[in-house]
């Protein structure tokens, strides 16, 4: 049995939300259509619903977040739930106490849901297998392996600005190698039946088995942006790079960085999107990052919602009702 399939309960709902590779394309079509109720929230006066309340979430963030930690926690707090932080740089974990006999302590406080980024891959999914029955975990990260909040707010902006995947073109640019928001939007691109999911990057940061993922691989950005729809730019991992995998960043930029003139290559109405954070004049100009062409602080927005849905999916609490809606 695949890991992945831990996710999925006896009744075919998600209990933890670690990959999206493996889902069917209708729970992805319900999350977002679940976050959809999420975006005004942000817009009342009170910025609050009673959906998670006396639920209690812990962030476990081993290693540094500043975008998707706050953005969890923004989506519980707005959930009215209890929030728990954990700064695991100054937790007991450093002082010799194991990964597991911190999980019992944290289930013994009661808590209902780990909210876990780790920099080793299947950190979540060990950290799943082995929570008490009543805990939900989602993965918000975890080594180049997954990203799938990530993901899914990418596909909740690319939704709400091209309304339909089937005809989309979509160009991924940059560091697939080390990326696990790379991996993840592939999944859940070709689950959501995207017409063309292409891959653009030099051959030292595009992993040897990309092709096995039904992309298209091109190492020559005007190329690969020719007629696409959405460009998503990733950032260089230059933390979990070994080796001189890039010339240098000059060169990336002048090859694979995206300007207003590349751009051109693609649709005129294209969509250009960053997981972030954005290194300027590496990735993506300035001119572009904050141009007209550019959604990215719109996914920062729809993160919320997102992950506002899926909090609220895996803890059985649908948005919807009256009581719920006050």
């Amino acid at each position: 049995m695949k890991q992945y399939n831990i996710q999925i309960d006896e009744n075919g709902k998600l209990r933890h939300f670690l990959t999206t590779e493996g889902l069917k394309r209708q729970l992805l079509v319900d999350i977002l259509d679940h976050a959809e109720n999420f975006t005004s929230v942000g817009n009342r006066s009170v910025k609050k619903i009673p959906l998670l309340r006396g639920n209690t979430i812990a962030n476990l963030f081993f290693e540094p977040s500043t975008r998707t930690r706050t953005t969890f926690e923004l989506a519980a707090k707005r959930l009215s739930a209890d929030v728990l932080n954990i700064n695991i740089n100054t937790s007991a974990t450093t002082k010799g106490e194991s990964l597991l006999d911190m999980l019992r302590n944290l289930e013994a406080m009661h808590c209902d849901m780990f909210v876990v980024r780790h920099s080793q891959s299947g950190a979540a999914h060990f950290i799943a297998r082995h929570v008490a029955p009543h805990i939900r975990v989602i993965n918000a990260g975890d080594g180049s392996h997954a990203h799938p909040t990530q993901a899914m707010l990418d596909m909740f902006t690319i939704r709400r600005h091209k309304k339909e995947f089937a005809d989309l073109r979509v160009a991924i640019v940059g560091d697939i190698l080390h990326s696990r928001v790379a991996r993840s939007q592939i999944h859940a691109l070709t689950t959501l039946g995207v017409h063309e999911v292409r891959v653009i990057g030099p051959e030292t940061l595009l992993p040897r088995e990309v092709q096995n993922l039904g992309v298209h691989i091109y190492h020559d950005l005007h190329a690969g942006l020719a007629n696409v729809d959405v460009i998503i730019m990733l950032r260089l991992q230059r933390e979990r790079m070994t080796g001189a995998l890039i010339p240098s960043e000059r060169e990336y930029f002048e090859l694979y960085g995206l300007t207003p003139e590349k751009l051109a290559f693609a649709k005129p109405d294209a969509i250009v999107m960053h997981p972030g954070p954005i290194n300027r004049g590496v990735e993506i100009s300035s001119e572009v990052a904050d141009g007209p062409h550019s959604v990215i602080l719109e996914q920062v927005s729809n993160g919320i919602a997102i992950r506002m849905a899926v909090m609220s999916i895996i803890m059985g609490n649908r948005f919807g009702n009256d009581e719920e809606r006050e």
